[in-house]
């Protein structure tokens, strides 16, 4: 039989979970590190909307329903441990994957495991939409989903005017969605900050707040070990992802020890009698990418306790050929569909007075299919008189999309410098971005 305790709900926040839930942005990505308190912050957050606004539809997302009913449903801080007060007095019902409110609000517990799924939600009127492990995602389901995200004959009270109808995602790195997640959310963006977002990217008040196992204080008190056991992850790029939110650190790629706070310098005159080479990895439908880099003959002081050792190489410039949207944010994976011989001129442009000792390109450029290759192609543009080399990618230090800020095409003489410490001529094979 219920109580006069039962109808009470004791929830408590931290300043990070608070800071999303006060908001007045409408996409939110929060946060980053495992153990931030991204679940927990869901819940709460569905629950005391629904109760405040009449007749909301709230809809919570997984990838795969096991997870979402492990996670968010049963166990002492699911759903069904939270309401239990409620569902006693009669407030709240739940009923298979539907948490009903008294008023008329309803939370749908949702999954979307593959693409052709999402079509379950075609006619969806989404008033807030919560997605768990956004990384587990694809582009093409997000955008759907959010596509569904809309708001008619709700009456707001005065206090939720502005903030709905509103998106609040969470997500470690990694993941089948890392990069669009990555270029959604992340890069280009100060934390915290708030913005619109252009009408191709959904024109809504996007802000990322990231958040760390510090933010959570009940996690170090419930669980004192679990920050060793993140340590213990047996991969220090893991680590990196999940004890502290480093979204630049895949696992499995080609340089899983990159790290901006190391490998990346500031500007510094580069001896002019260190070997320079270019090597570039091409792109038609898909982006390109080229660098120039310089070889240390000796060791180098750049800078107050930066020492450049002899053999690192410096990757102090970059072209990278992807398309940008409105904004001028790039746009993952598509490539900007210039001809070979326009490449070419172009690297040849951004070589200027560099003494280029040779260049090396991906095997790819040098396969014939009855005409001149595109490495051929290629020099037909640059028409000049260092040799191409036709080898596996060779380069100790590629970091693709990660050393330099690709907000735009323009030609990055010494704006940013990547190191690499590994022998100058290692041979290495394929690599994955």
């Amino acid at each position: 039989m219920a109580n006069q305790s039962d109808d009470e709900l004791d929830f408590s926040l931290h300043p990070k979970q608070m800071a999303a839930l006060e908001s007045k942005a409408t996409e939110i990505l929060y946060g980053g590190a495992a153990g931030g308190g991204k679940s927990h912050l869901m819940r709460i957050a569905a629950i005391l909307w629904c109760a405040a606004i009449p007749g909301l539809q709230v809809y919570l997302f997984r990838r795969i329903r096991d997870d979402l009913v492990k996670n968010h449903v049963e166990g002492p801080n699911g759903f069904r441990a939270m309401l239990a007060g409620w569902v006693e007095c009669k407030f709240v019902e739940i009923v298979e994957d539907e948490i009903r409110f008294w008023n008329g609000s309803k939370i749908y517990l949702c999954h979307c495991k593959d693409e052709k799924d999402r079509f379950k939600y075609q006619g969806a009127e989404i008033h807030v939409l919560l997605i768990d492990e956004l990384t587990h995602f694809t582009d093409v389901i997000y955008r759907f989903l959010r596509n569904r995200v809309r708001m008619v004959g709700i009456k707001l009270p005065e206090a939720y005017r502005g903030k709905f109808p509103r998106i609040v995602c969470g997500a470690n790195p990694g993941g089948i969605g890392h990069q669009f997640v990555k270029t959604t959310f992340i890069d280009g963006v100060r934390p915290m900050q708030a913005y619109f977002t252009a009408k191709s990217e959904g024109g809504m008040l996007r802000q990322y707040i990231p958040a760390r196992l510090e933010d959570n204080p009940s996690m170090a008190s419930s669980d004192p070990g679990y920050e060793a056991r993140l340590h213990g992850l047996g991969s220090d790029a893991l680590v990196r992802a999940m004890r502290y939110g480093d979204w630049d650190i895949v696992e499995g790629a080609f340089f899983d020890n990159f790290r901006k706070d190391l490998h990346v310098i500031k500007p510094f005159p580069i001896p002019k009698d260190w070997l320079r080479f270019r090597a570039g990895d091409w792109g038609s439908a898909k982006p390109f990418s080229f660098g120039w880099y310089a070889v240390a003959t000796e060791p180098y002081l750049a800078a107050s306790g930066v020492l450049i050792p002899r053999g690192a190489m410096i990757r102090y410039r970059e072209w990278y050929g992807i398309q940008h949207d409105a904004e001028g944010r790039y746009m993952p994976n598509k490539g900007v569909k210039m001809t070979a011989e326009a490449v070419g001129a172009q690297v040849r442009v951004r070589d200027g007075a560099d003494a280029i000792k040779y260049g090396v390109l991906d095997p790819a450029a040098f396969s014939q299919d009855g005409g001149p290759s595109i490495a051929e192609r290629m020099m037909q543009g640059t028409r000049s008189g260092e040799p191409t080399i036709n080898a596996l990618p060779v380069v100790a230090l590629w970091v693709a999309g990660i050393s330099c800020d690709h907000a735009s095409m323009a030609t990055k003489t010494d704006a940013r410098c990547c190191i690499s410490s590994k022998p100058a001529f290692t041979q290495s094979g394929p690599f994955r971005r």
